[in-house]
């Protein structure tokens, strides 16, 4: 003779119900609780937390807790929603506690001074480094009369009538030389570059 106290194919079991199968760990049953009400638990967390992604960690974290505690559960209103939101009012509790923990442990660390990032740095010194790599390569190229010149005036910052006195030289020969000089160091810098591409 079949039970009829058994619930059949149609016959929808109840919160109560399901909450005795799932505290003797029937996980179909707690699956069933589940589904029924992860909807309501997740909004009452997502009006609470700043994001989606922590209010579904913390969604997991009260089903979690309430299959760990299916024992202790209370259901006496007849449903297991009461409950769950329970559980996730006390997580929010408790992150929001630890939450003032970490702060609190934050604050007590000593903070060191911000370390300026040297990488720049080093990079602008490797790319001076190439770029007078590429000028002496240039420089050495052009004729010793225009390499005097360019090391005098340019390099060593002597105005023209000092230059006139080192190069032994009149100062309108150190300025058109000058003039020259330059040309072919540009000229040559620019060589370089049209080989190294």
């Amino acid at each position: 003779m079949p039970d009829e106290s058994a619930p059949g194919p149609m016959q929808v079991q109840t919160d109560v119900e399901l909450w005795r199968a799932v505290i003797d760990g029937d996980s179909d049953s707690f699956a069933i609780i589940y589904d029924r009400h992860c909807d309501a638990a997740h909004r009452y967390l997502a009006r609470r937390v700043s994001s989606r992604e922590l209010s579904e960690d913390l969604l997991s974290i009260v089903f979690l807790e309430a299959w760990r505690s299916r024992a202790t559960a209370r259901l006496d209103s007849g449903s297991a929603r009461p409950w769950i939101l329970g559980i996730a009012r006390m997580t929010l509790r408790r992150k929001a506690r630890s939450e003032i923990r970490r702060r609190r442990a934050m604050d007590r660390v000593p903070q060191e001074p911000p370390q300026p990032d040297h990488a720049d740095d080093v990079i602008e010194v490797l790319d001076r480094r190439a770029e007078a790599t590429r000028v002496q390569a240039a420089f050495r190229a052009l004729r010793q009369a225009d390499q005097d010149v360019i090391e005098t005036c340019l390099w060593q910052g002597l105005d023209y009538v000092s230059a006139a006195t080192v190069l032994n030289i009149p100062v309108g020969t150190v300025k058109s030389r000058l003039s020259r000089a330059r040309a072919r160091l540009i000229a040559r810098l620019d060589e370089l570059d049209k080989e190294q591409r």
